[in-house]
């Protein structure tokens, strides 16, 4: 495409600010992105019982107030929300990306069995059904073992990085046998070296995948 291309970020959490514009400082500095913060997501996914698709409304408002103001791609970092932000896609020429598909993408071809790591309960559910229906009819051997990480979102949220990333740590060195570790969640990426580590498996983050993606699918 002609031009620098405008991305809009839409996140649910302050947290995931930092980690994906560190992705786009590193890997796709030319780029201008946009933040747009709706911190009331998560809050309403849980007195919404869990029901994403009733938050389809309100996603669908944030795609087309993002392409309203020019953007040329939306991605959101809020790993819960995949069915409503896939629904609130449809028919959208320009590229909308749910924060976890690219990485899906990468984990899959690096082999079947996966361990998904979350610090917030309700993202495992969404993000191994995305990875259920990326694998249905190519992957019958796709293995994925969903771990919450007890207490690490409580103290990123505090501050207590260290304690954070310590915990993820422990958590992914019992996931050694997997063939990729994968973060459910933007905010998550400062535990990557301790928690590749401790592992000792490949481990993909969902920033980097989709800095990835995005940029290939804008730069064709």
């Amino acid at each position: 495409m002609n031009g620098t291309p405008r991305i809009q970020l839409i996140h649910a959490t302050p947290l995931s600010i930092s980690p994906i514009t560190e992705s786009f400082t590193r890997l796709w500095p030319e780029v201008t992105t946009y933040n747009l913060l709706e911190d009331s997501l998560t809050a309403d996914l849980q007195r919404a019982r869990g029901d994403i698709r009733a938050m389809t409304p309100r996603f669908t408002s944030l795609v087309q107030y993002a392409l309203g103001a020019g953007a040329n791609g939306v991605l959101f970092t809020c790993s819960a929300f995949g069915p409503a932000i896939e629904a609130a896609r449809a028919g959208i020429g320009q590229p909308v990306l749910k924060p976890n598909e690219a990485m899906i993408e990468e984990a899959l071809a690096l082999g079947r069995r996966i361990a998904l790591i979350a610090t917030f309960q309700p993202a495992l559910a969404p993000i191994a059904q995305e990875f259920a229906e990326a694998a249905a009819g190519k992957y019958p051997d796709l293995q994925i073992a969903s771990h919450f990480v007890e207490g690490a979102w409580p103290a990123l949220q505090a501050g207590d990085v260290k304690t954070h990333d310590s915990l993820i740590a422990d958590v992914c060195a019992r996931a050694a046998d997997s063939d990729v570790i994968c973060f459910a969640q933007f905010s998550m990426t400062s535990a990557l070296a301790s928690a590749q580590a401790a592992s000792g498996r490949p481990t993909l983050t969902t920033p980097d995948s989709a800095v990835r993606k995005l940029k290939a699918l804008l730069n064709r």
